[in-house]
């Protein structure tokens, strides 16, 4: 198997601000558009203009349309962005859509295939400005399509390293894209692979040409440093992939961003948390948030011994930042947050990396950083939502964002895999949360691998509403699909009186069907 098709199964298999006075955000899209990953440029994953969907009637949302994918060994990880009527995402099958986002009707589809040669697949949410579609693949393309047509732009490789990829969604601002690369070379088993040779980076991209901007690499260029008990070339160091995508106070140009672990050596922005000058990339400040962190998955394998040096001293752990940062006021000053596989979410003040307060939500768990927070976390003016994955169980966190101390928490409800359609498969099931938290006024959205997608009260926590998605959907496309788990590499987005979650996630419910998109809103909206 190739790298890229190895890489590309055991992904799929394993695995910002409201505005106040002072606010260092831009206002909410108008209209209620959601049409970036983070919601805003400031990370907070609150739409503050959704007056449609309230605490008092969340309750009664139900199904309004699905969007169903062929089958493929890959799950569903784009989450839509919806403006101006369309809502924009990736599909597990090598193509990009844009659909009516009240009907689900298809408006036009992309290839990726017409690009480059093997076809990739879309692991990001795409962000929509100036008339562009903008998003990455899974080869390390980075792609502009027309809003209107789908027609590309430009589309360019951005990663030449043959594992790269882009999981991280692009944030657009000032003419300029955002987006990091990440990789899979982690994931590779062969003893006999000259491990490992890529290093992260997060690129600045101008966004009517595709030119490249600057480039930050977060690790030193690999070197050769001995060999594996194979005998093959042992490259160190290598790793720090950005996995989430960035976001930016526009006050000061301050871009933020978080890193991923070491795959071998010890050196460079591993486990860091990078402020960065948007116009240069100038480095403002870092804090790293473990001291040593080298993983890669030699580690879980009968193999380990010679292949994982950490798992002798401890420093094997998986611990990266997959979170996507928020930034926020507290008592007029600027901070910015942000949350580790470790399971702590932490705190600094934005100008200076100064350390405000931590907070462990979660105890890693001893398989590395699935125990602790993965994708992001939600900030509506007045506090932050976190969610642990796999916390024994996932558990929905409100905190106070000047102390975090914790205001209410919900752990995953325990009867998850007694009901619904996970009932069936209680050696699948799992209370844990993968997707990111979004919020919007008094509800908090999240999912589980229980395969229900479920409101909550953003004042109590208390379970508000609850559906369950493990079961079969006739697509408006044509075609039937069938949910499970649902999907991290983003969460619910909630935009003009409607929900979009992806349904599918690892872990995999059995189904002879692909998975789905599903589309909610209240009765004759």
């Amino acid at each position: 198997m190739t790298i890229f098709g190895r890489k590309l199964r055991l992904l799929g298999l394993a695995s910002a601000v409201l505005v106040l006075s002072g606010s260092v955000a831009s206002a909410q899209p108008r209209h209620g558009d959601w049409p970036t990953w983070q919601g805003d440029k400031a990370g907070s994953r609150h739409n503050s203009a959704e007056h449609q969907i309230t605490p008092s009637n969340v309750g009664k949302l139900d199904l309004k349309w699905a969007f169903a994918y062929p089958k493929t060994e890959v799950p569903p990880k784009s989450q839509p962005a919806v403006v101006d009527g369309s809502a924009y995402f990736g599909g597990p099958d090598g193509k990009f859509y844009a659909t009516d986002a009240k009907t689900g009707a298809t408006k036009w589809a992309f290839d990726l295939a017409s690009v480059g040669e093997g076809g990739g697949v879309v692991l990001d949410g795409p962000t929509v400005a100036r008339g562009k579609v903008y998003f990455g693949d899974s080869r390390g393309y980075v792609y502009a399509l027309d809003q209107r047509t789908g027609k590309p732009v430009w589309a360019k490789d951005f990663d030449q390293h043959p594992a790269g990829m882009h999981t991280s969604s692009p944030l657009y601002h000032n003419g300029r894209i955002y987006v990091g690369s990440s990789s899979a070379e982690n994931t590779i088993t062969d003893l006999n692979y000259p491990c490992c040779t890529f290093r992260g980076h997060l690129d600045s991209i101008d966004a009517d040409t595709g030119e490249l901007a600057w480039r930050y690499y977060t690790i030193p260029e690999p070197k050769p440093n001995g060999t594996w008990p194979s005998g093959a070339t042992k490259y160190e160091p290598s790793g720090g992939g950005v996995w989430s995508s960035p976001v930016i106070d526009e006050k000061t140009g301050t871009l933020y961003v978080g890193t991923g672990q070491n795959y071998t050596g010890s050196a460079g922005d591993f486990d860091s948390l990078l402020a960065l000058d948007a116009r240069t990339g100038a480095v403002r400040w870092k804090q790293q948030v473990t001291k040593a962190d080298t993983w890669h998955t030699l580690c879980n394998t009968p193999d380990a011994e010679g292949y994982c040096p950490g798992l002798k001293d401890g420093t094997a752990l998986d611990y990266d930042i997959g979170a996507t940062p928020n930034i926020f006021r507290v008592n007029g000053r600027t901070m910015v947050g942000v949350g580790q596989k470790s399971g702590v979410y932490h705190v600094f003040d934005a100008a200076t990396g100064e350390v405000s307060w931590r907070r462990q939500l979660s105890e890693p768990l001893p398989s590395g950083g699935i125990s602790g927070i993965q994708w992001g976390s939600s900030y509506d003016g007045e506090k932050l939502y976190i969610a642990t994955y796999f916390g024994e169980p996932g558990t929905l966190f409100a905190l106070n964002p000047a102390n975090g101390d914790v205001e209410w928490q919900t752990p995953n409800p325990a009867n998850g895999c007694a009901t619904g359609g996970a009932a069936e498969h209680p050696d699948i099931c799992s209370l844990a949360h993968a997707p990111a938290v979004t919020t919007s006024p008094g509800v908090v959205y999240e999912g589980s691998n229980d395969g229900k997608f479920r409101a909550y009260s953003a004042e109590t926590g208390k379970v508000l509403w609850e559906y369950d998605t493990v079961r079969d959907f006739a697509g408006v496309n044509g075609l039937t699909g069938h949910g499970g788990a649902l999907a991290g590499s983003g969460g619910a987005v909630v935009s003009n009186g409607m929900v979009y979650v992806q349904s599918g996630y690892y872990p995999s419910y059995p189904s002879e069907h692909g998975t789905v998109l599903l589309a909610f809103a209240l009765p004759k909206s």
